[in-house]
């Protein structure tokens, strides 16, 4: 057993899971792609949940660690904002299965284990965001207490636009990242 079978198991399971859902592909639909059996899947994920955690975990890493600077409060918010979405703009364009199948499990049901699998990752998002508001209202008072608001309304609006790009609505560049920060800060300064 390879590292090249693993690497073709999980982009296999990334591209039905992305296409069709986390708990519409079964196991032996995922081997037959790979071209696997599946001892080899269970040898290396465990399970298809394990799969899906692995698939997760690597990416989001990659996600966290290009977000970590923007993610730090300089003393203004608008340039901070902008740095998290051009970034988050950034991974979402260099990996669109990936953000396909992320975005479907923010809606999954909350009971499901894709749901389960997912949520610690989603928390990890919006609590940097919510910490990033919060250092920020020492600077704008009229922000004080509203940074779970803030980060789920930002997040949201940086997540439909994503959607919309990945459906071929929209372009994610910079300019839009400049928009979208304008827009929503427009909200809160007026």
């Amino acid at each position: 057993m390879s590292l090249e079978n693993r690497d073709r198991i999980l982009g296999c399971a990334l591209r039905l899971f992305a296409s069709r859902g986390y708990a519409a592909v079964g196991v032996q639909e995922i081997v037959a792609e790979a071209a696997i059996t599946k001892p080899t899947l269970y040898h290396y994920f465990g399970s298809k949940l394990g799969l899906l955690e692995t698939l997760l975990g690597s990416y989001i890493t990659q996600r966290d660690a290009q977000l970590k600077p923007a993610l730090v409060y300089q003393g203004d918010v608008i340039h901070s904002l902008n740095q998290c979405a051009v970034e988050l703009f950034r991974f979402a364009r260099a990996n669109p299965t990936f953000y396909r199948l992320y975005l479907s499990l923010w809606f999954a049901p909350p009971e499901s284990e894709a749901f389960q699998a997912a949520s610690q990752y989603h928390t990890r998002l919006g609590t940097a965001l919510e910490a990033l508001f919060e250092q920020a209202a020492r600077d704008h008072g009229n922000m004080r207490g509203r940074q779970r608001a803030y980060a789920a309304s930002f997040l949201g609006l940086l997540h439909t636009y994503i959607g919309l790009a990945l459906n071929g609505l929209v372009e994610l560049d910079d300019t839009l990242a400049y928009q979208v920060v304008h827009q929503f800060m427009h909200g809160i300064f007026s």
